[in-house]
């Protein structure tokens, strides 16, 4: 009305996927400030400026405060979170289409693996995407059998490469790639590669082993299958690394018990490798993808390196949400062996 002063309305920054990108990063850091400001690539004094214009055009808190610290997620905070992660995912789905679209060469690959996928199964398929993709870049983060899938489901990486006897692994769209069989590593001096048949399990258990950490858990194919048989492997040591394995059976630590692809009839002449016992089951190798994730082009070429016999538009149809998984029977890597060699 006239005559009447307004006080000026206070201008609010809108709101912005960076924003959002802050946010989640926050919470995935821990609420470490610090931290999420590494991984984004940001500044902390950036990084805060940029929450706080954020909850000024929300007009609530999304953490709660102890001090200058962040102490907790508010429930307003958590239910903002799930549409943030909604809002992210799809906003890198239209990059993805877009970027396929224009048949762009340039990306960055990120790949959750263990040790000895990075090792000795990965290097020839990621070749064959590095030739035909020389603008990608290819980052590995080889981990723990348990680690693998905890990257994946915190959007640390675009694969999960996994291997697992036994359940089909969750946290994602899982992708059979290839079989394959442990073996069992010893100097040619030993008792065991001097038998005229492969070991048995019972003989197994009276030598220590050396083999991967996963054989720790209570959980693990190799202990079920001790336990089924009334006995109890004697673990001498355990490593991530298939290399350090070798190192330490050559060292007269105990039998080796390790994937067939990580021993080389070159690499390794001075060790022999037997079949291990039937009761051993087999492995599966998995590339578990997350859902509903629109693919590059070249994430796409690295699975068919892998796996060749599966199809591209089955892949896309599936991670979207259009079609039901059924995906071929994998192969043997000694059947595979000889197509993804570079």
């Amino acid at each position: 009305m006239k005559g009447w002063i307004f006080p000026a309305a206070r201008a609010i920054a809108p709101m912005t996927l960076t924003q959002l990108r802050y946010f989640a990063a926050i919470v995935d850091a821990g609420l470490n400030i610090t931290v999420a400001a590494e991984r984004v690539h940001a500044t902390q004094p950036g990084l805060s400026k940029q929450l706080k214009q954020l909850e000024d055009e929300l007009g609530f808190l999304l953490f709660a405060r102890k001090g200058r610290s962040l102490d907790s997620v508010t429930p307003a905070g958590q239910q903002v979170l799930l549409h943030t992660r909604r809002l992210l995912s799809e906003a890198g789905n239209i990059r993805s289409y877009a970027a396929n679209q224009r048949r762009d060469g340039q990306g960055r690959l990120v790949l959750a693996t263990t040790h000895t996928q990075a090792r000795f199964v990965l290097p020839a398929a990621i070749a064959r995407v590095k030739q035909a993709y020389p603008g990608v870049t290819v980052h590995l983060q080889p981990s723990g059998e348990g680690e693998v899938l905890d990257l994946l489901v915190r959007g640390e990486a675009d694969c999960a490469l996994i291997s697992s006897a036994g359940d089909v692994p969750t946290g994602g769209v899982a992708v059979p790639l290839f079989r394959w069989q442990r073996v069992v590593l010893v100097p040619k001096a030993h008792p065991l590669a001097r038998a005229a048949t492969p070991p048995t399990l019972a003989q197994l258990a009276a030598h220590p082993l050396v083999s991967y950490e996963s054989s720790i858990r209570p959980d693990s194919s190799l202990r079920r299958a001790f336990a089924e048989s009334g006995r109890v492997p004697q673990l001498a040591m355990t490593a991530r690394d298939a290399d350090l394995i070798k190192t330490y059976v050559r060292a007269g630590l105990g039998v080796g018990l390790l994937a067939e692809m990580a021993v080389s009839p070159v690499d390794d002449a001075d060790l022999v490798a037997l079949p291990a016992p039937d009761a051993i089951p087999a492995c599966i190798a998995w590339a578990v993808l997350p859902r509903e994730r629109v693919l590059r082009d070249y994430t796409l070429d690295l699975l068919t390196a892998l796996a060749p016999q599966l199809d591209r538009h089955d892949l896309r149809r599936v991670l979207a949400g259009n079609s039901e998984a059924d995906w071929p029977a994998p192969p043997s890597w000694a059947e595979l062996g000889q197509s993804i060699s570079v």
